[in-house]
């Protein structure tokens, strides 16, 4: 095999004759892209859109109007977004307010899109990595979010919301199966589709580690040890461990405790940790609050800068990258795609690989680079606009604690339903227990249990949740995926169509 895959073979192999190439089709798509799937967005989804045309036809339904429930997307269900954001956006992309109409706008507000435009602007490029002033404002939020030393702001990349550094990430770790390699990447299961999605189309394996359910989705690292182990067995060289703290689909949040055994982990197996935080502001304990990877590793000791390649790098130290979004949080922001990535440990050679991988693009949109300086520079206390930022930022927070504890509560009270508290993010992922029957029918139909569940429940109730299946589960349990975002006003109606809707599905299927 390797003296097939030999420069020299593999360049014969690539430079075979070939004959006419067939038309674009499915039977001739990428297969790597055939195979990749992304539950949020699937087959529920589908169905549900059509039934909002439906409905917008006049065409009478069960109910009134649709419920997404599938995907952290703020203001699809109402929340509104932040006033300072937007006024800052008004003026960076309308100069012209700045010159004729800055007086209905607060000063502060006045000011930071004046240092924005001073610094780029905004209808042009920008570097690669995102203006310098944005990261400058980044680092000095990781400084002072973790009580630690600023990174440097060359180790900050802006993106278009962390999907794209978790592509970058991926594309740069996972090498190709033809040169002969066999790479993996350990994920939590249940995990964001995104992860699973991205690994198929770049060839690589999805390691699957598994969250304990009945602890509160707890994360083991005898589980990542034993799962690490298994691959390896296999013939797969794992390069990384995806990590979602604050989780997604269930909500869990780590322990510092935990958090130190998963960095010693990846520093004892070299692996690469790709820390998901984007539901960092999204905590409903009181006695908890977020815990950063790259706090845990600087109060570790470790090291930020990897050391010289060219004299070998320190093998006892930790490559993180962490990613962080506009989308979530209070914030809500996802349709103007911003976030940033945060190297630690990296070595030169791989940062300009990945600024490469980022200048394919050009650079990621200007507009998501201010929305994200806005996200980690909000108004200061004292300031016109801190009152209204900090009165929307409670009471967005606020509501969705509520909101948490009600689905919470609801779903615990259905029958045959078994769900976790969410501690952070904004999701739920119950468990179900469904009759035989039911079981039975979803064979019938080729599908799934869960998949059946959530294309009855959007059929009756209008109400779209995410099968379980989508994110990955233990084998012969059965869960689902839903947000807590709907308005709270709605929350009781939302639970109340749920309700019926279970007791109606047990109750035909029971028998």
């Amino acid at each position: 095999m390797e003296a097939i895959f030999s420069s020299i073979g593999l360049r014969r192999f690539l430079h075979r004759p070939a004959g006419r190439a067939p038309k674009w089709s499915k039977e001739t798509v990428n297969q790597d892209v055939l195979n990749a799937s992304y539950a949020v967005r699937g087959p529920v989804l589908d169905l549900a859109m059509k039934m909002e045309e439906r409905l917008r036809s006049g065409e009478s339904l069960p109910f009134k109007e649709m419920i997404y429930c599938n995907i952290g997307n703020p203001q699809s269900l109402q929340q509104k977004p932040l006033t300072f954001v937007r006024q800052v956006l008004s003026l960076v992309t309308n100069p012209l307010l700045l010159e004729k109409h800055s007086d209905l706008f607060p000063s502060d507000a006045v000011a930071r899109a004046q240092k924005y435009l001073g610094a780029h602007p905004m209808g042009a490029y920008s570097n690669s990595q995102g203006i310098k002033t944005v990261r400058e404002e980044v680092a000095a939020f990781i400084g002072k979010r973790d009580q630690t030393f600023s990174p440097d702001p060359d180790a900050i990349f802006l993106i278009n919301g962390a999907s794209e550094g978790v592509r970058y990430g991926l594309q740069s770790l996972l090498r190709p199966r033809l040169a002969g390699y066999h790479d993996g990447v350990l994920v939590p299961i249940p995990q964001y589709p995104l992860y699973s999605a991205l690994t198929t189309l770049l060839n690589g394996e999805l390691v699957p580690y598994y969250l304990r359910e009945e602890e509160g989705w707890t994360l083991e690292v005898g589980d990542l040890e034993e799962a690490l182990k298994q691959a390896r067995a296999r013939g797969v060289t794992v390069r990384g461990l995806v990590v979602i703290n604050p989780g997604n689909p269930t909500g869990q949040l780590l322990s510092r405790a935990n958090m130190e055994k998963i960095i010693e982990f990846c520093v004892r197996e070299n692996l690469v940790l790709m820390a998901d935080e984007v539901y960092q502001t999204n905590i409903y304990v009181d006695d908890r609050g977020f815990l950063s990877f790259r706090k845990v590793a600087v109060d570790m000791g470790l090291p930020p800068d990897a050391g010289p390649e060219e004299q070998g790098m320190n093998e006892k130290h930790l490559q993180l990258v962490s990613f962080h979004s506009v989308s979530k949080g209070f914030m809500g922001e996802c349709g103007l795609r911003g976030g940033y990535m945060e190297l630690f440990g990296i070595p030169p050679g791989v940062k300009a690989q990945l600024y490469k991988l980022a200048s394919i693009s050009l650079c990621s949109n200007t507009i998501g680079q201010v929305v994200t300086g806005l996200m980690v520079h909000p108004p200061e206390e004292g300031s016109p606009s801190f009152p209204t930022y900090e009165g929307e930022r409670t009471a967005t927070l606020t509501s969705l604690r509520r909101r948490a504890q009600k689905l919470t509560a609801g779903l615990g009270n259905l029958e045959g339903v078994s769900v976790q508290p969410s501690t952070g993010a904004m999701y739920s992922f119950p468990r179900l227990s469904l009759p035989p029957a039911f079981h039975a029918e979803a064979v019938k139909q080729g599908t799934k249990a869960d998949e059946l569940y959530c294309i009855r429940l959007v059929e009756a109730t209008g109400i779209v949740v995410v099968p379980g299946s989508g994110f990955g589960q233990v084998d012969g349990s059965w869960h689902f995926r839903t947000t807590f975002l709907p308005p709270e006003d709605k929350m009781d109606s939302v639970m109340e169509r749920l309700g019926k809707f279970h007791k109606e599905l047990l109750d035909a299927y029971r028998g």
